[in-house]
């Protein structure tokens, strides 16, 4: 989670909401990514998005059924079916989204046993510091 937390940081210092994932294969970061939605304009640009891209390139392949994600805001709708959709095996979050999220706060897509592909989820990983990275954004974008 430390990673995605730096990941965070380089988001925040380009103005993007600062929100950082990682992906672990074996133990080791195999990819990284950040927010990107202002600066290039996508609605698609959410770390986790940018993340699968990437492995996507990395291994040839949709699926990623021995990665664990680390991510240091809980998930949207989008995000999460996309996870889903690339079986990746576990997701780690750090701060819970009651606006968007859907691991448990708003929705829960990975609990929803109609859905075909089965994901481990936990949260809260290094809380404190995913939540203040992203109130300090805020806080500055609000001019306060």
């Amino acid at each position: 989670m430390r990673a995605a937390l730096r990941d965070a940081e380089k988001a925040f210092a380009k103005g993007e909401a600062p929100i950082g994932a990682v992906a672990v294969v074996e133990g080791k970061v195999v990819a990284r990514a950040h927010n990107l939605r202002e600066s290039t304009h996508d609605p698609l640009g959410h770390a986790e998005l940018i993340l699968l891209k990437k492995l996507s390139r990395k291994f040839r392949s949709w699926r990623f059924p021995e990665a664990t994600v680390y991510v240091t805001l809980e998930p949207c709708v989008m995000c999460v079916g996309a996870l889903m959709q690339s079986r990746v095996k576990a997701l780690i979050f750090g701060a819970p989204d009651p606006k968007a999220g859907a691991c448990g706060s708003v929705y829960d897509l990975p609990g929803d046993r109609k859905l075909p592909h089965r994901m481990r989820v936990h949260q809260g990983l290094l809380v404190r510091e995913c939540s203040a990275i992203l109130s300090n954004f805020f806080f500055k974008l609000r001019g306060r």
